[in-house]
């Protein structure tokens, strides 16, 4: 319960009065509950339980168990955002198509649909022209052949740079399946200006949000389809969430950080045997993460026998009971 003197905040902004008191508790391995009191967002969080033996004393939950923790419910939101964005697409597409553009009614339609690659490219070459602070955009690993995805980067540079050279800046997030991609590398090395990028393993399908005021996702599939935005409060709700991604992701460019391997799991690993505890299958697994069938599955029997699992039944149990999804760093 929240004291009505205590600041809101979320879970990565910890308060000091709520730092210090669990640092007091991983230090003295208890407080007492009066204390607590100052601090109610230990036990919101569940930074804090109550003690077994005694209800009058509150026990510290280990750093990496918490942190697992709420970095599982921070993928899960991820997850059920991009599950709504689908269902939007296939709700809203069908009558926006339906509905068609009235010309009569005037101004700037708050949604577009728009169809074929030439318009698609032709709509974010426009926008961009228009642009002159901001570009966001999420970039999942590309399910096209590799001189679609060269032709579309090329396209993109010029585009890229001639907002750079206006005083704009651009921020990508990417999987981490993209991190070493020699094209992704490429563009990045030909660009100058203030561009960032960083990464996670599991992101939302493709987007584009320029100046926070245009948006463009996909509509279906094969990349046929796409959908213009210009609503505020929708632009406004893509670009808030990409921002909540970036927080959490981990640098590329200019500056890559290394993802570090704990008591010889990769990151990787661990977002795979997330994944295999929650019952996904090996296609599943591979589109989540953005990598082919054959390179996850490579991964799972790596798992497999560094567990001495005989079984997918067993090799879930044994993650579970080896410890390997309380190693996040």
């Amino acid at each position: 319960m929240t004291s009505a003197l205590h600041p809101v905040h979320d879970a990565e902004e910890l308060c000091p009065a709520g730092k210090e008191l669990y640092e007091r508790a991983l230090s003295e391995g208890h407080v007492s509950a009066e204390a607590a009191r100052a601090a109610p967002c230990l036990t919101d969080f569940g930074l804090l339980h109550p003690a077994v033996d005694d209800l009058h004393r509150l026990e510290p939950v280990a750093p990496t168990v918490a942190l697992h923790r709420l970095l599982r419910l921070s993928g899960e939101r991820i997850a059920s955002e991009r599950r709504r964005e689908e269902r939007l697409a296939e709700t809203f597409g069908p009558l926006i198509a339906a509905q068609g553009h009235d010309p009569a009614s005037g101004g700037t339609p708050t949604l577009t649909l728009l169809s074929g690659k030439e318009r698609i490219n032709k709509a974010i070459t426009e926008a961009m022209a228009d642009a002159s602070r901001e570009l966001l955009t999420v970039q999942p690993r590309a399910r096209f052949t590799r001189e679609r995805v060269e032709a579309a980067y090329a396209v993109a540079t010029r585009r890229d740079q001639a907002l750079l050279d206006r005083g704009g800046r651009i921020r990508t997030l990417y999987q981490h399946t993209l991190r070493h991609s020699p094209i992704t590398v490429a563009h990045h090395e030909r660009l100058r200006g203030d561009i960032e990028a960083r990464a996670l393993d599991e992101v939302t399908d493709r987007l584009i949000v320029v100046d926070r005021a245009v948006a463009f996702v996909p509509a279906d599939g094969d990349g046929g389809l796409a959908l213009e935005i210009r609503h505020p409060a929708i632009v406004g709700y893509l670009a808030t969430t990409f921002d909540r991604l970036w927080r959490l992701a981990t640098p590329v460019f200019p500056d890559a950080t290394p993802q570090p391997s704990l008591n010889g799991v990769t990151p990787r690993q661990r977002a795979i045997a997330t994944l295999l505890v929650e019952g996904h299958t090996d296609a599943v697994i591979a589109d989540r993460l953005g990598m082919n069938i054959r390179t996850a599955r490579v991964h799972i029997a790596k798992l497999a026998a560094m567990l001495g699992s005989q079984s997918r039944a067993q090799l879930g149990f044994l993650i579970g009971r080896s410890g390997i999804l309380d190693l996040d760093p």
